[in-house]
C-alpha cells in the first residue's frame, strides 16, 4: 500500500510542472541575450489583444549608446532599414523572425548570421527610453503572432520568492504592496491535491 509521503513524491511534480510551465516552452529555442551580459528589462512584453489593440510586442532591454547588438538566434537578415525615423534589423529564423530597433547597421539583406553575431550599434534617436538608451526586442511567428523574445532567453532574470509571496505591509504602512506571488498558478494544484488527501 502507497503511504501519504510516496504518493505526494510521486503525484506533485508533475501537478506542479503541468500547473507552472506553458506547454511552449519545451518546444522554444534557445537564444542568446542580444546586449550581454543579460541587461535590465526596462518594459516587459505585453501581447495585444487584437492585431491592431494596445500593447508591449516585444521588450526593451536598457543598454548604451554605441553598444553592440547581437542576433538571439541563428538566421538570415531580412530587412535593414528605417520605419518610423529608427533603425530596424529584422532576422529570419525560419518560422520566426526576430527584430532589433534603434540599430545602426551595414549588414545586407541576405546575409547568414550565427546566434551571438554582431548586427549593429544601439541607437539613441528612437529609444522607448529615451533620454537612456534601450533596444526593443520583439520575436514575431508567421505574419503576425508576437511572442515574449525573453522566453529565448529562458524568461530573463528570476527572483524566488517564498511560496506564499512577500509579507503584506502593516495596516496604515506607506510601503508598496508586493506583487501577486509567481507560484499563484501552483495554488490551485496544490489544494485539489490537499483536498484529495483530506477526504
Amino acid at each position: 500500500m502507497r503511504t501519504v509521503p510516496h504518493l505526494l513524491a510521486t503525484i506533485l511534480p508533475a501537478l506542479l510542472l503541468t500547473a507552472s510551465v506553458p506547454a511552449s516552452a519545451a518546444t522554444d529555442p534557445v537564444g542568446r541575450w542580444p546586449l550581454p551580459p543579460p541587461p535590465e528589462v526596462v518594459a516587459p512584453f505585453d501581447a495585444p489583444d487584437s492585431t491592431w489593440g494596445p500593447g508591449h510586442r516585444g521588450v526593451d532591454l536598457l543598454g548604451a549608446p554605441g553598444q553592440p547588438v547581437r542576433a538571439a538566434l541563428p538566421g538570415r537578415v531580412t530587412f535593414v532599414g528605417t520605419i518610423a525615423g529608427r533603425g530596424v534589423v529584422v532576422v529570419d529564423h525560419g518560422p520566426t523572425r526576430t527584430t532589433y530597433e534603434p540599430v545602426a547597421s551595414s549588414l545586407a539583406p541576405g546575409r547568414r548570421l550565427a546566434a551571438g553575431d554582431p548586427i549593429g550599434t544601439l541607437g539613441l534617436l528612437g529609444s522607448h527610453c529615451f533620454p537612456r538608451a534601450c533596444l526593443h526586442w520583439g520575436w514575431i511567428r508567421g505574419r503576425e503572432t508576437y511572442l515574449d523574445p525573453l522566453r529565448l532567453v529562458g524568461g530573463g532574470p528570476v527572483r524566488l520568492l517564498p511560496l506564499a509571496g512577500l509579507p503584506r505591509p502593516a495596516a496604515g504602512s506607506s510601503a508598496v504592496a508586493p506583487l501577486a506571488s509567481p507560484y499563484a498558478a501552483w495554488r490551485p494544484a496544490v489544494q485539489q491535491l490537499a483536498d484529495w488527501f483530506a477526504w
